[in-house]
């Protein structure tokens, strides 16, 4: 009688996972992770406040061990550091190693005590930068309330006729940083342009 043997079955690699956050529809997600080989990517398009995003929940409830997950920047998976930290760790306590491309760190949960005083320090940064745009903008619809102005939000940044001399411009091969100054407007904006369908 011949005893088969049977080869236990191997685990399957782990997944590489993207997650992307826009805070608009008009903003272009594809840039934050372009080059990277993913295997899957989740997307959100709202504020980064809090962690109560239906895709950031439908990636932490996907991933398992062995995954890596992979975030453009710390302020794109969370604008506080209690959320960053509490995502970060959440995530490498199940054995996901998450990876930030413009920090150019990774966590892994076995982590250096300089690797976690770096993931504090960055992401405290990245809170107090958000505080200070939101303080700003506080100040100047304060400011302009005091002057008898009538605070009626963004206006649209360009019209027709200047949507056409950005792409002319871009078309002639003019750096991008000085097409925004020159038409004062943000490089966000002119992305944000470039990427809608022409009219």
């Amino acid at each position: 009688m011949t005893t088969r043997t049977r080869t236990p079955k191997q685990p399957p690699a782990g997944q590489t996972v993207g997650y992307v956050r826009v805070s608009s529809t008009g903003q272009n997600e594809a840039r934050q992770l372009d080059g990277i080989a993913v295997d899957r990517t989740y997307t959100d398009k709202a504020s980064g406040k809090d962690t109560q995003r239906p895709q950031l929940q439908a990636m932490l409830e996907f991933v398992r061990d062995g995954d890596t997950v992979v975030v453009h920047s710390m302020d794109r998976l969370a604008r506080s550091l209690r959320d960053l930290e509490s995502i970060v760790t959440g995530l490498t306590g199940r054995g996901v190693t998450v990876s930030f491309v413009t920090q150019g760190m990774t966590f892994t949960g076995d982590d250096s005590p300089m690797n976690k005083l770096m993931l504090q320090m960055l992401g405290a940064v990245s809170e107090f930068e958000r505080s200070l745009i939101l303080e700003r903008q506080r100040e100047g619809i304060a400011i302009a309330k005091a002057k008898g102005d009538v605070y009626k939000g963004r206006k649209p940044s360009l019209d027709a006729a200047g949507v056409a001399e950005l792409r002319r411009l871009v078309a002639e091969g003019k750096p991008k940083a000085q097409i925004a100054e020159q038409l004062g407007i943000s490089r966000t904006t002119l992305y944000a342009h470039l990427s809608a369908a022409p009219t």
